[in-house]
């Protein structure tokens, strides 16, 4: 299940969108999704020289991963009695991560106070037992983070690059998370729509970090949402400034006024900031016109 992903520095989407997209399911020996084939126990990541450059020297040290004494109490707040599942991702995102070019090598000692406990926080506004949707997950910030905060939640990872979602698939494996999460390798519109064979997915949360801005983000997002289910997005400082920007456009997508609401107030400093838009309205989507083909000649065709 690998595929070939130097050309999707060139396609619009989040995250970077190659072509064939094809769904990965961890963990399918324990309940495989019907009509899906399974992945095997085991599935080995693209060889280096796709789309992200690798660090070199020494190899990582785990030992950058570990829970600084500081943030000890805030991680119990958090995670409770998964804190050692968490402690064993955090090890996961500071050696492979960084070798595969996932998370860069100056983050890795930041790993706790900068991902996890921020993507953790965010669980407060996620009702009990929901279904969760994680799109341009990338390393599985936040959806792996939130599965292990909350084994209550269902998550689907939405990832369109081979050489993240065979990382993903790795690290949901290696967590024992299979029975609770999954990886679809695809871009969003593909995971909203099932033109890929399998789905379409649509959940009671999808959420997302550092993906795009808030009108693109919608219209990727909005229609993996259920009437009534909510956009959460982790944004910076710019929230606001991007909701005064883009509330017209989210409207027109069936999105809610978004609002900007504060996760981990008295646990984590600062507080994560995200943004959430209820979807009310189903709306029809057009397509984007695909750009026409040219000839071997070089000329337009169907004009």
């Amino acid at each position: 299940m690998t595929h070939d992903d130097t050309t999707a520095a060139a396609v619009s989407g989040p995250g970077g969108t190659p072509p064939g997209p094809s769904p990965a399911w961890p963990g399918a020996a324990d309940e495989a999704a019907p009509g899906v084939e399974a992945a095997p126990p085991s599935v080995t990541a693209p060889a280096l020289g796709d789309d992200a450059p690798r660090p070199t020297g020494e190899a990582p040290d785990p030992a950058v991963a570990t829970l600084p004494p500081e943030l000890a109490e805030a991680a119990r707040a958090l995670f409770g009695d998964r804190l050692e599942l968490a402690a064993a991702y955090a090890e996961l995102l500071a050696t492979d991560g960084v070798v595969r070019g996932l998370i860069g090598p100056r983050e890795a000692p930041r790993i706790w106070d900068r991902h996890l406990l921020n993507c953790a926080a965010v669980a407060e506004r996620i009702p009990p037992d929901a279904s969760v949707l994680d799109v341009g997950s990338g390393a599985g910030l936040p959806g792996l983070v939130l599965a292990i905060a909350r084994p209550d939640l269902t998550v689907t990872l939405v990832e369109p690059l081979a050489r993240r979602t065979s990382f993903l698939v790795e690290v949901v494996e290696n967590l024992g998370l299979a029975k609770t999460v999954r990886v679809f390798r695809g871009r969003a519109e593909e995971a909203a729509t099932g033109s890929t064979g399998v789905g379409p997915f649509s959940a009671d949360i999808v959420t997302a970090r550092a993906v795009a801005p808030l009108d693109r983000l919608a219209a990727w997002c909005l229609p993996l949402t259920v009437r009534g289910g909510r956009l959460v997005a982790m944004k910076g400082a710019s929230a606001a400034d991007e909701i005064a920007e883009h509330a017209e456009a989210v409207a027109k997508l069936g999105g809610g006024e978004p609002t900007v609401q504060r996760c981990g107030v008295g646990v984590i400093e600062p507080p994560a900031t995200v943004v959430e838009i209820v979807r009310e309205r189903v709306v029809n989507q057009p397509r984007v016109k695909s750009a026409a083909k040219r000839s071997r000649g070089g000329r337009r065709r169907g004009r």
